[in-house]
């Protein structure tokens, strides 16, 4: 019998509908029949949409900022934010997508596209962005990203705001201080890790994501340090190769060792607070959270590259997907949905988001600004990736199950890898296992 984790998490959902209905409540124009049986409307235009934003807490100010600057352009048109923690996102929608109260308009990334896709929850932009004045004014990489990511129809449907990219920050005033060479290669990273460790004292030479969100990280690990440049082979993925088996135990053993032990349920927002207020020598995030080092360090401690070469000189890292905009399918007011969208992707307002989000702007004019040669890891950052320096390994977002599979279902299991509970082969084969069924399911599916 086929089994589908996708068709599997439908039902889970259904369970989990009463622990969202405050939030839900909250969202407009919903029949209850969910997006697969409610088309929505156009609209007039003017009114009131609800924009549901998928990394609150961390972007909720921005976003306000551009709201505010919307509804002074488009006065007819009330804007009602709900911000969502990006750990909580999936599960909010894919609850609402079941049980009804989706909102117009929310962050639609690469990561969730295809499951949000697969439901029938999204409503296709092709037509509106090409009579819109964003026509030809988006990074075309940007684009096809999210176009590959929507199921593989090659149907767009959401519009990118940024992308990302994995850095490592190092603290410059240690390294200094212990007389180390910058983090460039893999060597000098784990050198650097252990020379700069001193649990007595509280200080450690790196923090290691092992709460939500670890999986992308312990993936760009293992195959930054393999150099495996492709995830799949044939039909099957190379996540469990022995090279990434062997840099992944590696990786793995440095928990406790030359991490704090805190790291084992840390996010994102834990771990960049721990590595702002302490001493710890490293860490590896990505740009989104640039602003908050400054803010915690200055310029002058820190440092954000990125990521280590191997031996051979070349950097290997695996995709950071691109965020985005997307209109619900169930929303009877598409068009102001719409116009929301279009504004906020505007060479303005998109200038504006991604200075405050460190990220790399998809509006071609605002990637020209000045700021972004100021801000040095996105100049970096860009160029890493454009100076043939680096090979990027393709995440499989296109699968409707890869975000269930690389978080609710394996974020536990790399925890117990860290643990010591189990092997990093073992970790690496489970994972490696569902992913070659979903990838069977999804040619079966699309031919």
């Amino acid at each position: 019998m086929k089994i589908s984790i996708l068709r599997s998490r439908r039902a889970a959902l259904a369970v989990a509908l009463g622990s969202v209905l405050a939030l839900t409540a909250t969202a407009c124009g919903d029949d209850g029949s969910g997006a697969g049986g409610d088309k929505g409307e156009d609209g007039s235009g003017k009114g009131k949409i609800v924009f549901w934003d998928n990394n609150g807490g961390v972007r909720t100010d921005i976003w306000k900022e551009v709201i505010a600057d919307f509804q002074k352009a488009n006065p007819d048109i009330k804007v009602e934010y709900v911000g969502i923690a990006s750990t909580e996102y999936q599960s909010k929608v894919d609850t609402a997508i079941q049980g009804g109260g989706l909102p117009d308009v929310g962050g639609v990334g690469a990561a969730m596209l295809a499951g949000f896709a697969a439901q029938d929850a999204l409503e296709p932009l092709d037509d509106r962005l090409a009579g819109s004045s964003l026509d030809g004014k988006l990074n075309k990489d940007m684009v096809s990203v999210l176009k590959a990511s929507g199921g593989g129809d090659g149907t767009l449907y959401s519009i990118p705001t940024s992308a990302n990219n994995g850095v490592l920050y190092y603290r410059t005033d240690l390294f200094k201080k212990a007389g180390l060479d910058e983090p460039t290669t893999w060597d000098t990273f784990y050198e650097a890790a252990k020379k700069l460790t001193n649990a007595k004292k509280n200080e450690f030479g790196y923090t290691i994501r092992g709460g939500a969100g670890s999986i992308a990280q312990a993936l760009d690990a293992a195959y930054g340090q393999s150099g495996i440049t492709s995830f799949w082979n044939g039909d099957k993925t190379t996540l469990n190769d022995p090279k990434n088996v062997a840099a992944l135990e590696k990786y793995a053993a440095l928990y406790k060792k030359d991490t704090p032990a805190a790291d084992l349920n840390n996010d994102f927002t834990k771990m960049v607070a721990q590595w702002d207020s302490g001493t710890i020598g490293m860490l590896n995030h990505n740009l989104g959270s640039y602003q908050d080092h400054v803010k915690a360090l200055g310029v002058d401690k820190f440092r954000g590259i990125p990521q280590p070469v191997g031996a051979n000189g070349k950097r290997v890292q695996v995709s950071n997907p691109v965020d985005g905009l997307g209109v619900f399918k169930s929303s009877k007011n598409k068009d102001a949905a719409w116009k929301f969208i279009e504004f906020a992707t505007s060479h303005a307002e998109n200038s504006k988001f991604n200075k405050a989000a460190g990220q790399v702007p998809s509006n071609n004019d605002a990637a020209k600004d000045a700021w972004i040669s100021e801000a040095e890891p996105t100049k970096l950052a860009a160029a890493a990736l454009t100076d043939g320096s680096t090979s990027i390994v393709q995440l499989p977002y296109y699968l409707p199950d890869w975000n269930t599979i690389s978080k609710a279902d394996n974020e536990p299991n790399f925890q117990k890898v860290l643990l010591g509970d189990m092997s990093a082969k073992d970790f690496l084969d489970t994972m490696a296992e569902q992913l070659n069924k979903a990838q069977a399911e999804w040619k079966e599916q699309n031919g």
